[in-house]
């Protein structure tokens, strides 16, 4: 790992703020790992910031994924063993990637986009885009641990692996240990050996034959942690808002506009929504002074549907698989499809200590709250489906005989999160062609690892103008 712990400057964005103007206000839409991140980050560089959440905070992905930070295993998800098992996803709703046969152009758009890019020349140009930031990535935990200048760090830990990578047979881990060695080529060491039969997770039957253990990594509980996050932004003197849905974002006459309708009762009632400041004529009350920056009632709330309206000198946009509805209007083409995952709790006869990595059946199981926490699948699907129950009944037929003392029946927090994917494999991070906007999303699976490092580059952005190597490649336009 590198130790490079601060984002290295680039050129000045001219789509950002002039130089010598960093902003004093920021409003981050979206309450996940990645938005919050972005927020402490802004925070370190003196914004004032207000969060906003349509649920909650880690309502989205960043509740019941697999808490996972894993930098060595950050890669590009469309790679050319796609084109092996890829047509399954079509015929079989039990493969571990699943598209549903259904009249979506939108979807099917995306699919062959997604598809295009898995060959191997497209796969190692997409890693060698993401190492740079993956090599900071458990800097930026480390960071927030630390409290950075204004102190209140984040009060949850992060736990160091081993990493446990079972097989069933010695040949399927074959494609595992050669995208190792691409990840290597990129720049990156993961260290990676072979387990012996004494070291072996009590969790695997005898039906595994191959195990290696996977070092350097970490992992964490994902709803607790961002929890903390939130905590910590909060005592940092931010502002968290739910129940909050935001509708359109605009630049107004000292910053950008956010329009939002509250979709819960008490949220249009917060303390925090209450105040005057001088309109501009359009119906946005654009406050300045001292409370600049603080959320504000629309003028004219009929015009968006009796909502509010909250104004910064920035805004980011972190919605992940949601994202489009706001930033496509901003300039931000490339599609973001949910990728969905699932997961569930289970009890076990011994405690489980760390992770257990099934690529084969691209499953990742964690230790969670005295629990086992079990995550899988890929599923192409609007964000806002229901859980689809075949879906884990196909998690629960791959490792059923792969695992033994863990009561598969009795399970507990079923879970569907979507992931916010890209058909590149890259994090959309930077300006819009709207100035002062922002979007922070499009990390795939690997939001949770790579949340801290880009609210960290973002962070830069948004308050120099200078775009950190991290994520030169991630720009939304592109």
């Amino acid at each position: 790992m590198s130790t490079t712990s601060r984002p290295r400057p680039r050129s000045h964005d001219a789509r950002t703020a002039p130089p010598g103007r960093a902003p004093r206000t920021a409003v981050v839409v979206g309450a996940g790992m990645v938005g919050l991140a972005t927020a402490w980050h802004l925070q370190e560089q003196g914004v004032e910031v207000t969060v906003v959440d349509r649920e909650g905070v880690a309502a989205g992905s960043s509740w019941g994924n697999a808490g996972w930070l894993t930098p060595g295993m950050a890669m590009p998800l469309a790679d050319p063993s796609l084109w092996t098992y890829g047509p399954r996803a079509l015929l079989d709703p039990a493969a571990p990637l699943h598209v549903p046969l259904r009249f979506d152009p939108r979807l099917w758009t995306f699919f062959a986009r997604f598809m295009a890019h898995a060959t191997q020349a497209r796969w190692d140009r997409a890693m060698a885009a993401l190492t740079p930031i993956d090599r900071v990535a458990l800097d930026a935990f480390d960071e927030l641990a630390a409290g950075g200048s204004l102190g209140h760090g984040v009060e949850a830990g992060t736990t160091p692996g081993p990493f446990t990578v079972a097989f069933e047979h010695v040949r399927e881990a074959r494609p595992f240990l050669r995208e190792l060695e691409h990840v290597a080529a990129a720049g990156q060491t993961v260290p990676v050996r072979r387990v012996e039969a004494g070291e072996r997770a009590h969790q695997l039957t005898d039906r595994v034959s191959t195990v290696y253990a996977l070092e350097g990594q970490r992992f964490l509980e994902p709803g607790p942690y961002v929890h903390a996050l939130a905590d910590s932004v909060r005592a940092r003197g931010g502002t968290i808002l739910t129940g909050l849905d935001v509708l359109d974002v605009e630049p107004g006459r000292l910053g950008a506009c956010v329009f939002a309708r509250a979709v819960h009762p008490d949220a249009a009632r917060h303390p925090a929504l209450v105040g005057a400041g001088a309109s501009d004529g359009s119906g946005v009350t654009d406050g300045v002074g001292p409370d600049a920056g603080a959320p504000r009632r629309a003028a004219s709330p009929a015009d968006r549907e009796e909502g509010v309206v909250l104004r910064g000198d920035a805004v980011v946009l972190a919605t992940g698989a949601w994202l489009p509805s706001l930033a496509a209007p901003l300039g931000v083409r490339t599609r973001v499809q949910a990728g969905r995952g699932y997961s569930f709790t289970v009890k076990t006869d011994e405690p489980v200590e760390t992770p257990i990595y099934l690529p084969a059946r691209r499953v990742a199981c964690t230790p969670y709250q005295g629990r086992f926490r079990i995550a899988g699948t890929m599923e192409f699907r609007g964000p806002d489906e229901p859980l689809q129950p075949r879906r884990i009944d196909a998690i629960l037929a791959s490792v059923r005989h792969l695992f033994q003392g863990v009561d598969l029946d009795e399970r507990h927090d079923e879970w569907v999160g979507s992931r916010p994917v890209t058909p590149d494999g890259l994090p959309l991070v930077g300006a819009t062609r709207t100035r002062g906007v922002y979007v922070a999303g499009g990390h795939g699976m690997w939001g949770m690892v790579l949340g801290p490092a880009t609210g960290r580059a973002l962070a830069h952005l948004v308050t120099t103008g200078e775009t950190p190597d991290e994520i030169r490649a991630f720009d939304p336009l592109r």
